[in-house]
């Protein structure tokens, strides 16, 4: 791809994602001009509105489009590793050790005792998966086998659910509800911590992802022509594979369980413009981020006052766009 060519377009979508931001700030219970955004983002104008935008709307906008950006870049690497278009962050088991240990926050009531605890707890459970997966793998060989990492990943996912369950089963009314409804996603927690801490682990790792596109490249086209052309396949699929489970562990553990981004969101990328990594990582992490953005912002309107859980609206506005893509790019 011509460079000049891959910057113009990732342009695009950078110009895409800002006005997804813009639109996510502006629209609400209390919707805003442009000119009322632009000056409460400086502070001046209505108290009110400076609260409204800097204090909640901001910070969520910013959450929803760097969750979606860790996602869509976690599925396109999966789908690189695993040669599987169906790949994505939570077929791994990362999202079943994350939702086991956030279920274990809110039922045993250490959420409402620390803010911090359930993020934490769903960090903590989303890193076991990934640990308890590579075991597994390693177990079976010394080379880490990608049919057997699937595997692994589906039967620690299997497990995972089960354990939920079992969880559930002893939890009261509210506790339920509670857990249930992070499971579908929210960003109604959104605040500048959390956007900070969720981008000390989004930026060094897309540098890292970055710096592995070109083995990724290779390593789609089949394990052996990448050992040929001198890449180091063993390394790269464990860094790479530890790297985009920390970015949707990240994810699910400040967001709760947002399905079909990381599957749905490089399939667009890949249908529109190819398959090449070193464009694909980015835009799907760009378009990823407007998508999300987009979703959340439609799932505080759309039954307002009531708020939709977003994993289902991505649900419901993803899978339709996915078909009429696939059918195009059949026609």
């Amino acid at each position: 791809m011509n460079p000049g060519t891959t910057a113009v377009r990732l342009l695009i979508l950078a110009g895409f994602l800002v006005v997804a931001l813009l639109l996510s700030v502006r629209v609400g219970a209390v919707a805003f001009s442009a000119r009322e955004v632009l000056d409460a983002l400086r502070g001046i104008g209505d108290p009110s509105a400076v609260t409204i935008v800097q204090g909640l709307r901001l910070p969520r906008a910013l959450q929803a489009a760097m969750v979606g950006a860790a996602l869509a870049a976690s599925g396109a690497t999966f789908q690189a590793l695993l040669r599987n278009p169906l790949a994505e962050p939570y077929i791994l088991g990362v999202s079943g050790g994350a939702a086991v240990g956030a279920v274990v926050a809110v039922v045993f009531g250490w959420a409402a005792v620390a803010p911090w605890a359930l993020p934490a707890a769903a960090f903590a459970g989303a890193l076991f998966a990934i640990v308890l997966v590579l075991r597994i793998a390693a177990s079976v060989g010394r080379a880490m086998d990608t049919r057997v990492l699937l595997l692994a990943g589906v039967v620690v996912g299997s497990f995972f659910s089960a354990c939920i369950l079992l969880v559930l089963t002893f939890a009261d009314v509210e506790s339920f509800r509670s857990a249930i409804f992070w499971m579908m996603g929210s960003f109604s927690g959104a605040s500048w911590r959390g956007s900070g801490i969720l981008a000390l682990y989004l930026v060094p790792a897309l540098l890292v992802l970055l710096a592995l596109s070109r083995s990724l490249n290779l390593l789609s086209v089949g394990e052996e022509t990448a050992a040929h052309l001198g890449t180091s396949v063993e390394r790269t699929k464990i860094v790479a594979y530890g790297t985009a489970s920390l970015l949707a562990a990240a994810a699910v553990a400040m967001s709760g369980v947002i399905g079909f981004v990381g599957l749905i969101v490089p399939h667009m990328i890949r249908l529109l413009w190819g398959g090449n990594y070193r464009f694909l990582i980015p835009a799907s992490a760009l378009l990823g981020a407007a998508f999300l953005t987009l979703a959340d912002t439609l799932a505080r309107i759309a039954a307002a006052p009531t708020e939709l859980p977003v994993g289902v609206v991505t649900a419901f506005v993803g899978v339709p766009f996915f078909v009429w893509l696939l059918r195009r790019s059949a026609a």
